[in-house]
């Protein structure tokens, strides 16, 4: 039996289903889990035990037996918990075989077989009686069914369906409950990862000002949460507006219900400005009284807080529909709106909100624009980002002639518009000696620009009743106008565009060409040879930093209608890898052995055993800015793609060394690529600078980066001597477009 799983194609840049062994697709789903994260969560495991044993403690103080409920068990971890503080009997629900088999052989590895049965369901599966799965309902629920929105992976449905029908009225939860904060802020950063900026140009002829269209200015975006390490982001990119609130708490001792449903505070803001986001976490407690809490604030909330790094459970960062100015001391309204697996926010004037005290709008946000559909959240900071613009520019500047015939190859890109301005009409004029004209003598003037004109008129030559004194010795009036293509393959991407041109009036002057670069002909580009070869490049497919090489792929496909001395921007693209040490990310990759005293190896055995299957030899996608890193050797380049030529038939492949120069653990190595737009200006998808002698990266905010970790990692070893060196061996084929890798620790 086979399955069938989406793949990003490097050579096409589509997302094409691929037929795979039928173990593929849950060794892919154990490999590239967060299991290994939760069992190093050293704090979210204490804080569940004391909770588990305060709970059992409370039953058995009632004379009860204790009968455990455990939804969503992975390892069996809280159901081990439960039995060892003195639970009569534990059902431990795992819907994922694989992970329910793994489960009862970490149970009965730790002596727990006739305390634990493991039933491989789904909650709203099992049956409770005689014969059912469950021979009576539980007293104490204990769960672990959230995600950094809290209730993105289900979990109100699924409390309100085992409420309903799996333990009894009045029972224990662990977690007890969950409170959800909330905090206003002001943050161009943020911002930009929603909306769009007026994008400046310099041109010739003035600055140009690249506007949104109406319908991206006014669209709310796509209800998806933006979840990321908030404690990685600077002070410095965002103020605060209010205090810290709570936005609505959820009992889970008690029926919880799914359906949708609104909460609404009132904030009075510590400081003027414009409310752009909404910052939210949540915490849980595990016992009724709050004194055993786990808490996800971050570092700015409790900063004398010990913070225990998880990427499991992160902070949600929310964007406003709009941008509301709000004052210092002026209430408002501030509106959160839910379904069974998302919240989304909405402020109002407090004024505003007591004439509309009806008006709760609980239907989630659509994107009406597109954009947000064809652009993710780095992608629009990417856009926003002046100084990558500026190189663009530049760039572009040096390569356009008065003749260029233009063709960009890139997913909803903005260098189309960026090359019709740098090289669109133009007019240059020289005036020499002293004069005076009227203004229609400088329409008429510009009405001939068409034609170079020298001495247009002589001195004391009369117009009307004005005239133009002393001799103008030369007037030239030239033109410099280009021709500009764009190549969209998906109706999304052209849809958007055709907004834009739309919106600044280039509707006439950027043909949109909807075809593949295979299909291209020439009449699409009305029987002209390009001249000028652009691309950022970006392509929606893309996951791992080379496989934005489908531009060089798709040039290759348009060879016959490029001119013999066509340019090509970038002309060129470089693979860039550097040793790290990671401060935790290293943490998702590495064994756990035992977790709160239970054996826990099968678990890191199936994790690796995955990995093998194919995993472990590939590079995973990470955005570095959220996770830091010390580098332990210098950026090396070890491959090079110039797209001036054909993508050859043969495979690229290297083989080297690196000098570790800083001592550490060599977690693993960073890859990235580098684009040579000219030949004196480059752009880095990948490391930024190493900002002191200490180690410590910058990364490029709005992209990811390639993560390949050593097996030193993956099989926990502990090396007695630490390395000097390391050696890579990367194989690039050009046939498939994806890059093999292996490393050894010298």
């Amino acid at each position: 039996m086979k399955t069938f799983c989406g793949r990003a194609n490097p050579t096409t840049g589509a997302l094409e289903w691929v037929e795979e062994d039928e173990d593929y697709d849950y060794h892919q789903e154990i490999a590239r889990s967060r299991y290994a994260d939760m069992l190093h969560d050293k704090d979210r495991n204490m804080k569940y035990y004391q909770g588990i044993r305060a709970a059992v403690s409370r039953v058995k103080g009632r004379g009860e037996k204790a009968i455990v409920l455990d939804i969503g068990t992975g390892t069996g971890l809280l159901s081990m918990m439960a039995a060892t503080a003195g639970a009569d009997f534990c059902y431990a629900i795992e819907v994922f075989k694989p992970m329910a088999n793994a489960a009862v052989k970490i149970v009965e590895k730790n002596g727990f077989r006739d305390k634990i049965k493991v039933i491989n369901k789904h909650s709203t599966e099992v049956t409770v009686g005689p014969d059912g799965d469950m021979q009576c309902r539980a007293n104490i629920l204990v769960t672990e069914l959230f995600d950094t929105e809290l209730i993105g992976e289900g979990a109100l449905p699924t409390y309100e369906h085992a409420h309903k029908y799996l333990v009894q009225e009045g029972c224990e939860a662990v977690p007890h409950r969950a409170t959800v904060y909330v905090q206003l802020v002001e943050s161009r950063r943020m911002w930009s990862w929603n909306k769009l900026f007026p994008v400046r140009v310099e041109a010739e002829d003035g600055e140009k000002i690249i506007v949104s269209p109406s319908e991206m200015e006014n669209c709310p975006g796509v209800p998806s949460v933006c979840d990321i390490q908030l404690n990685q982001m600077p002070s410095s990119d965002f103020t605060i507006l209010s205090e810290v609130v709570t936005m609505f708490s959820v009992d889970f001792s008690k029926p919880v219900r799914s359906a949708s449903t609104s909460y609404r505070v009132q904030l009075e803001p510590v400081k003027s400005g414009k409310a752009q986001i909404v910052l939210s976490w949540w915490d849980i407690d595990m016992d009724p009284s709050g004194t055993i809490n786990c808490t996800m604030a971050p570092y700015w909330v409790k900063p004398t807080s010990a913070f225990q790094w998880r990427d499991h459970w992160m902070q949600c960062v929310y964007f406003l529909p709009h941008e509301e100015w709000v004052l210092q001391g002026e209430k408002v309204l501030l509106t959160a709106c839910r379904d069974e697996y998302s919240v989304w926010y909405t402020l109002r004037k407090a004024r505003e909100e007591e004439e509309n005290k009806a008006d709760v709008r609980v239907e989630s946000p659509v994107c009406r624009c597109q954009a947000h559909l064809l652009w993710n959240r780095p992608r629009f900071g990417e856009l926003n980002d002046q100084n990558r613009t500026r190189q663009y520019i530049k760039s572009l500047m040096s390569v356009l002639r008065t003749d260029s015939i233009c063709l960009c190859i890139s997913d909803g890109s903005l260098l189309p518009v960026l090359a019709h301005y740098l090289g669109a009409e133009k007019v240059q004029y020289f005036l020499l000696g002293w004069f005076f004209f009227l203004p229609s003598v400088l329409a008429w003037c510009f009405q001939t620009c068409h034609t170079p004109v020298q001495s247009l008129f002589s001195d004391k030559q009369e117009r009307g009743s004005q005239c133009v004194e002393r001799e103008v010795k030369l007037v030239t009036l030239n033109t410099r106008k280009i021709t500009v293509f764009t190549l969209e393959n998906s109706a999304v991407s052209c849809s958007v565009m055709k907004k834009f041109f739309k919106a600044n009036h280039l509707e006439d002057k950027i043909k949109i060409v909807e075809a593949r670069p295979e299909l291209l002909t020439s009449s699409h580009l009305e029987d002209k040879k390009i001249s000028v070869l652009v691309g950022e490049p970006f392509f929606t497919t893309s996951l791992l930093p080379w496989h934005n090489l489908y531009f060089w792929y798709a040039r290759t496909a348009v060879s016959e209608h490029l001119a013999n001395d066509v340019t090509v921007l970038p002309q060129s693209a470089a693979l860039h890898m550097m040793v790290v040490e990671f401060q935790d990310l290293w943490r998702i990759r590495s064994p756990c052995g035992t977790c709160e005293g239970f054996d826990v190896q099968t678990m890191d055995d199936m994790i690796k055993n995955s990995l093998n299957f194919r995993e472990s030899k590939e590079a995973e996608p990470h955005p570095l800015w959220e996770y830091p890193c010390k580098s332990l050797s210098d950026p090396q380049e070890v491959l090079l793609f110039d797209f001036r030529k054909t993508v050859p038939q043969h495979c690229l492949s290297t083989e080297g060394s690196v000098n570790l120069l800083r001592k550490g653990k060599s977690h693993g190595a960073v890859l990235w690529m580098e684009y040579h737009l000219t030949a004196d200006i480059s752009v880095s998808t990948g490391l930024m600078q190493i900002s002191n002698e200490k180690g410590n990266c910058e990364w490029n905010p709005h992209c990811k980066q390639a993560v390949y970790f050593f097996s030193s990692v993956i099989e926990s070893e502990t090396l007695a001597v630490l390395p000097t060196a390391v050696t890579y061996a990367i194989n690039f084929d050009t046939k498939t477009g994806e890059i093999a890798m292996d490393f050894k620790l010298l």
